[in-house]
């Protein structure tokens, strides 16, 4: 671990800032929002935006780095990030809202890109899976602490959109002085759809259902929290419980699917998480209770992403990895664009528990479904499966192919082991 902080310390740094950013930009805009009287469909619309955007950067990022280099895409990217959150409270209208998230979201998801790939560049195969580890703590930690800074400054101001800005430009500098030499930058073809589905059902439709509750979580909460009448205080709580929830869950989570049959897993924590969705609903306005609900369902939800990636690698060769973590991808981020919008047509519908019941739909629908795949297909056994590397919603193709190759070193060092004590024997 002082290894993997002695050689990237800056890199990650730099990444602590920009999801401290992105995290405060992410629910003041719900709270803003509210404020300037834009409707709950508009601010779906606003939300979803961010998610059209990733998808397009995550796709559109390695061609972008291949021409320019990184050095040139993190310069850009960064004046047109801190441009955009200065401009968010100056054009306080639904459209120039929805356009600028479409920017933001590009934005970041390419930066991610590059600085994921020179996160790679700067470990080892040994140090890998520590950096991945590292890596995830940082991103919910950033997101974690930006719901602090939300209560620093009036949200009907301008000082919390300058406070982002400012991190993101700041956060540029460590990265840039002090990263190593760029590395050459390679991703793999996305596996196509129909062989995707074909090999790993459960992984697909998971990832579909994964990435609505995700983008439901990031983009809507602290629009169901205005809607829901708490004050900032109490929806930067609740926002800050759901991440939490995500980070205690991760590792646990992780540790099981390495010795279960993974489908009882994502049926448990689907069942679990559209329990605590329901629950919810049914406490009212009881902050405490929200935080605990809430910290659950994150707790659920978030691991699942990388749960269900080591469930499809359980069907795949080592070599076709790579190729369907960037289909899954392309899945969840569909998931992603159409969660907020179905979330705020159901927040207008029925009102603020809107959201905690899609939340609770798609878990459970999860969950069934999980439930009827493991009547059709014989679990793989458990000495058989690939390892499980801890990935967030957030990450991108790099970071994704990074997990894939720590599982697949670890998969091969425990076979090699495997044999070796069979020697012996």
């Amino acid at each position: 671990m002082i290894q993997v902080l002695a050689s990237s310390w800056a890199l990650l740094l730099g990444m602590l800032l920009l999801m401290v950013g992105n995290g405060i930009q992410g629910t003041l805009l719900g709270i803003r929002g509210g404020i300037e009287g834009f409707s709950t469909f508009e601010m779906s619309l606003v939300m979803s935006a961010y998610f059209v955007g990733f998808l397009g950067g995550s796709r559109m990022a390695p061609e972008l780095i291949r021409r320019v280099g990184h050095i040139r895409v993190f310069a850009a990217l960064a004046s047109l990030i801190s441009a955009v959150l200065i401009l968010y409270p100056a054009l306080a209208h639904p459209i120039s809202w929805t356009v600028g998230r479409v920017l933001i979201g590009f934005c970041f998801s390419a930066v991610y890109v590059t600085a994921e790939s020179w996160l790679n560049n700067s470990v080892t195969n040994q140090t890998r899976g520590q950096a991945l580890s590292l890596y995830m703590i940082v991103q919910m930690a950033g997101i974690v602490s930006a719901q602090g800074l939300l209560l620093v400054a009036d949200p009907a101001g301008f000082i919390l959109f300058i406070i982002p800005s400012v991190l993101v430009s700041i956060s540029f500098a460590p990265i840039l002085l002090s990263v190593t030499p760029t590395p050459a930058f390679e991703t793999t073809k996305p596996m196509s759809l129909r062989d995707l589905i074909r090999i790993s059902p459960t992984g697909a439709i998971g990832m579909f259902l994964i990435g609505g509750v995700y983008s439901a979580l990031f983009g809507m909460a602290s629009v169901f929290g205005s809607e829901a009448g708490l004050s900032v205080a109490q929806i930067s709580g609740f926002i800050a419980a759901i991440y939490l929830g995500g980070l205690l869950f991760q590792f646990p989570i992780g540790w099981l699917s390495d010795r279960m049959d993974r489908r009882t897993l994502i049926l448990a924590a689907g069942v679990i998480g559209g329990a605590a969705a329901i629950a919810a609903m049914a406490v009212g306005g009881s902050f405490a209770a929200l935080a605990v609900t809430g910290a659950m369902v994150g707790g659920m939800s978030n691991p699942l992403y990388a749960l269900l990636i080591a469930y499809t690698n359980d069907y795949l060769e080592p070599e076709d990895m790579a190729a369907a973590s960037g289909g899954l991808m392309f899945i969840n981020g569909v998931g992603a664009i159409l969660g907020p919008l179905v979330t705020g047509w159901m927040m207008g519908v029925i009102g603020p528990q809107g959201f905690f019941l899609f939340i609770a739909v798609l878990m459970l629908t999860l969950a069934a479904y999980a439930a009827y795949r493991m009547t059709q297909r014989a679990a793989v056994p458990v000495d058989e499966t690939a390892s499980y590397a801890p990935v967030l919603p957030t990450a991108t193709p790099v970071a994704v192919e990074v997990a894939q190759e720590f599982a697949i070193e670890t998969a091969e060092d425990e076979a090699e082991s495997a044999e070796l004590s069979s020697d012996a024997a």
